[in-house]
């Protein structure tokens, strides 16, 4: 990984067009090729980003201090250096993954199986759907052809709720998933969850484990 700290602005050029005028920021650039601007706030959320693959080019056509990231649609983002003040590069080496709640993994395995407590006529496109910022639980199709990304926890909080936003906001930028739409799935969901969860658009499902765990059995049962 590299971590640039500049005072720089950039450019984004692609569906749409943003600017981000000239201050301090953090650029991260990944061993996966994405690279996201970050402020000193936000908390995790990048101010503007790209998302692998990509290519980075330094001083492009003899411009030093131009930065130019283009994605695979062609879409760029040109940052503009004035000046470096740290730039390092590091090596974290392959990360051992998120080992979650044996709980949390088994309500993911039960609904993956059983997906239609969704909703009839909705099918698994896969469980564990890589992503460049982690794998989302569930990618599923409603009854409509519709994607649907589902986030599933033991305890629903804010910090799942944004979690899937992230995932969201990622799977919307690919033109064969897009629209993609949010569940976010728990054994007890939190009134702040739910608000935050509703106000972005994500649906809110409330999971019986021992009613799935039922299904189960009863998918098994020989007679």
């Amino acid at each position: 990984m590299r971590l640039v700290i500049a005072r720089c602005s950039v450019d984004y050029a692609g569906r749409l067009t943003a600017h981000l005028p000239s201050a301090p920021r953090l650029i991260l650039v990944k061993a996966d090729g994405s690279v996201s601007i970050h402020a000193d706030d936000r908390a995790y959320k990048p101010l503007n980003w790209m998302s692998p693959p990509c290519t980075l080019k330094e001083g492009v056509d003899g411009e030093e201090g131009i930065w130019t990231v283009i994605n695979k649609a062609g879409e760029k983002l040109i940052i503009t250096m004035e000046e470096i003040l740290h730039d390092s590069s590091h090596e974290l080496g392959v990360d051992p993954g998120l080992i979650k709640d044996g709980v949390e993994a088994h309500l993911q395995e039960l609904l993956a199986d059983r997906i239609e407590t969704l909703g009839e006529g909705w099918t698994l496109v896969r469980r564990e759907y890589p992503t460049a910022i982690g794998p989302v639980d569930i990618l599923c199709r409603d009854s409509g052809g519709g994607t649907v990304a589902v986030e599933i926890k033991r305890r629903g909080e804010i910090d799942g709720v944004e979690q899937l936003t992230r995932y969201l906001e990622l799977l919307n930028r690919d033109p064969h998933l897009a629209p993609v739409k949010g569940i976010f799935a728990a054994q007890e969901i939190k009134p702040q969850a739910r608000v935050l969860a509703n106000d972005r658009g994500i649906d809110c499902v409330v999971l019986d484990y021992d009613a799935l765990r039922g299904i189960e059995d009863d998918k098994l049962r020989l007679f």
